[in-house]
């Protein structure tokens, strides 16, 4: 891979980290922006599936190293693991391919919502969103179930890992996660230095120092500059973009926690009825992809109707540009933290808790709010059991989960 100047690789690059087609990247990433349903926890066992396991572009050490970061930083989780992925593969362009990819089949749905095109209503379209959480419930299971055995070998993490599931379960709240994955790092620190070299690699990243500091200086100026413009003008654009990077800058704790930020920025102040705005939700609930789409929703709908795309791009922009910028402001010194004896240490309590974390949102709410009959619980194991021992390729059980939501909604409407 072709570093910028300024960067200081680690030893050991990730496998296939040479420069790779933009357009490889679009095309695995659309693939799973068109049948990625489930939400942020959900499309971690997508691209686990598909990049770790099928396609092998990084490995497991790296996926998981990428995991514990994604989570770790305010933004779309789900998104900037994609766009590291598609970073390292083909650099920006690979970035900017895979974020395209996961993102745009949703934002365009959502915006034909904007538009007043008809939705899919009824009983055989609630079957088939049924369906396609139950394969949801299989495929976070088949990434717990994968993760916890490569990253909690030992009684110590397991322990942690349990721990950390338990308290979240208690405890959903963003404030939560990041106190859970600070005490992992902590406990870590202390529990998890057996085995451990200081020559183990950091992951090598297209990003130089200088480019990461460049993108933390920008999303700090844009956080601090936007209001600011605002006051100076009545430019509604401006304010716009503002409320959009406002919310996607201070989330924590995957999509469903932008909601309220959007919500006060939008509604509380007269943008757009609570109404309009429970409704763009309710679709983006139907779509594949990630949450933070929803933005393009309400660009469109708030943009006059001779400018909705251009509302919907602005809406875009501005929810997904600081967690971008906060990533690549991160990635450069990510790879040297790690490379360190004691960093691995503290990278391995992330790590598990993560595990934990991701175990706590396997059964809240991805397995409560989907499997509630015997019928629900055999299409969910059928569906882990195809991926996990008989290596099944995830497109094929989200048809299945698909026909099966549709065969049930046949039989008892």
């Amino acid at each position: 891979m072709h570093l910028p100047e300024g960067n200081t690789p680690a030893t050991t690059p990730v496998a296939g980290a040479h420069a790779r087609s933009a357009g490889e990247v679009l095309r695995a990433f659309l693939k799973l922006g068109l049948m990625s349903f489930g939400g942020p926890v959900a499309h971690i066992g997508y691209f686990r599936a598909e990049f770790v396991l099928r396609r092998r572009w990084i490995d497991d050490a790296t996926f998981s190293d990428l995991v514990a970061l994604c989570q770790f930083l305010p933004g779309p989780g789900s998104s900037q693991l994609g766009f590291s992925i598609g970073l390292l593969r083909a650099g920006y362009w690979g970035g900017l391919a895979a974020w395209s990819g996961f993102t745009l089949p949703s934002a365009l749905a959502l915006v034909l919502v904007a538009y007043g095109a008809d939705t899919a209503v009824g009983p055989l379209a609630m079957g088939l969103v049924h369906g396609l959480k139950l394969i949801a419930v299989a495929i976070v299971a088949q990434a717990v179930w994968g993760m916890a055995r490569t990253l909690c070998p030992d009684r110590q993490r397991a322990s942690m890992a349990a721990l950390a599931a338990i308290v979240v379960s208690m405890s959903a709240s963003s404030l939560t996660q990041i106190a859970v994955l600070l005490s992992g790092g902590i406990a870590g620190f202390w529990l998890c230095r057996a085995s451990i070299t200081a020559s183990a690699g950091a992951i090598a990243v297209p990003v130089s120092r200088r480019a990461g500091k460049t993108s933390l200086v920008i999303f700090c100026l844009l956080l601090v500059g936007l209001p600011v413009l605002g006051r100076f003008g009545s430019w509604r654009s401006v304010a716009l973009f503002d409320a959009f990077y406002r919310s996607g800058a201070l989330v924590f704790g995957g999509g469903h926690i932008v909601l309220p930020l959007l919500r006060n920025a939008f509604v509380t102040t007269g943008w757009i009825t609570d109404d309009a705005f429970l409704a763009g939700y309710g679709a983006a609930q139907a779509v594949p992809g990630p949450l933070f789409t929803f933005a393009a929703y309400l660009g469109a709908v708030l943009a006059p109707s001779e400018h909705r795309m251009a509302g919907a791009l602005l809406g875009l922009v501005g929810i997904f540009l600081p967690g971008m910028l906060i990533l690549l402001g991160a990635l450069p010194f990510w790879g040297e933290f790690r490379a360190r004896a004691d960093a691995q240490a503290v990278v391995r309590g992330i790590n598990a808790t993560v595990v934990g974390l991701l175990g706590a949102a396997l059964y809240h709410p991805i397995w409560t709010s989907s499997v509630k009959t015997a019928g629900d619980f055999s299409v969910a194991l059928l569906g882990f059991v195809l991926l996990t021992a008989w290596r099944a390729p995830p497109l094929l059980i989200v048809i299945m989960g698909a026909l099966a939501g549709m065969a049930r909604a046949l039989v008892f409407q």
